[in-house]
């Protein structure tokens, strides 16, 4: 597989990279047994393969596993990746959105997905109970699930991943790996569940909601970012909100200030 094997791939198809899809194929497969090294990758898992593309990387990893599920959105791409992995038993094609589609079990994903779904994909990943994910996404996003306190990059996003897993951001993928190339250099990303998470949160879909919007107001006191909030929320009139916002956890502090866990102590505080 080579930067030749694309380029002749997509002319004997007709197929043109499409940007909405986010479609840069991976020219160095010398990237491949590093993906597999990180993810102790063994003859009894089953993996992911979220955004297969021509089936490079799924051919590769069948040899080294089980059974591979190599999931593609494009169906002009999805029929070259079935005939790439003709005759593989352990490969399983599913054609759709990987966040959407019915999928056979798996334990471990490796992928060099899309970039437009790198959020969506690690949230998505991080739901499924895996045992690892090792993925290659654009470094500036990666950068934000490792982001330190305070900092620009410090986010919603770095909050909840830290919460279910340690990130790693592991080797760099300059952006002339990929063609046609991206505007953007890559990295390496780890995603391990914590075998016992930091803290823990009585509802996940309410810490998730609260930390998404404190961080839309990162530079405000808790108290003042939290008043509408609780008010929508709990259909509570302006006064009550503000009263119950100034008696719960950090309410004089801003969100950028807080660490992971003063996410969860607030979101445990409010009302069932």
């Amino acid at each position: 597989m080579s930067l030749e094997d694309i380029q002749q791939l997509l002319l004997s198809r007709k197929i043109s990279p499409n940007k909405l899809l986010g479609q840069n194929f991976m020219v160095e497969p010398a990237f491949y047994p590093q993906l597999a090294q990180y993810a102790a990758l063994s003859p009894s898992d089953v993996v992911l393969d979220a955004g297969a593309g021509f089936g490079f990387l799924t051919r590769f990893l069948s040899d080294k596993c089980r059974a591979v599920v190599a999931v593609e959105k494009d169906r002009d791409v999805a029929a070259v990746l079935r005939e790439q992995v003709k005759g593989l038993g352990n490969v399983t094609v599913v054609e759709g959105d990987v966040l959407k589609v019915r999928l056979p079990p798996f334990n471990k994903v490796i992928a060099i997905p899309p970039y437009y779904l790198s959020s969506q994909l690690v949230l998505w990943v991080l739901e499924q109970r895996v045992d690892c994910a090792v993925m290659i996404l654009q470094r500036e996003f990666c950068a934000r699930l490792v982001a330190k306190v305070g900092s620009e990059e410090y986010g919603w996003l770095t909050v909840v991943t830290q919460h279910q897993a340690e990130a790693k951001l592991l080797d760099p993928v300059p952006k002339d790996m990929f063609y046609p190339p991206p505007e953007v250099d890559s990295v390496i990303l780890s995603l391990k569940p914590w075998a016992t998470k930091p803290f823990e949160v009585k509802d996940e879909a309410t810490f998730i909601q609260l930390t998404k919007w404190l961080f839309t107001q990162r530079n405000k006191k808790l108290a003042k970012a939290l008043a509408p909030y609780i008010r929508s929320h709990f259909k509570l009139s302006k006064q009550d909100a503000e009263a119950l916002a100034s008696t719960l956890p950090f309410h004089d502090k801003r969100a950028r200030e807080l660490v992971p866990q003063d996410f969860g102590a607030i979101a445990n505080a409010l009302p069932n």
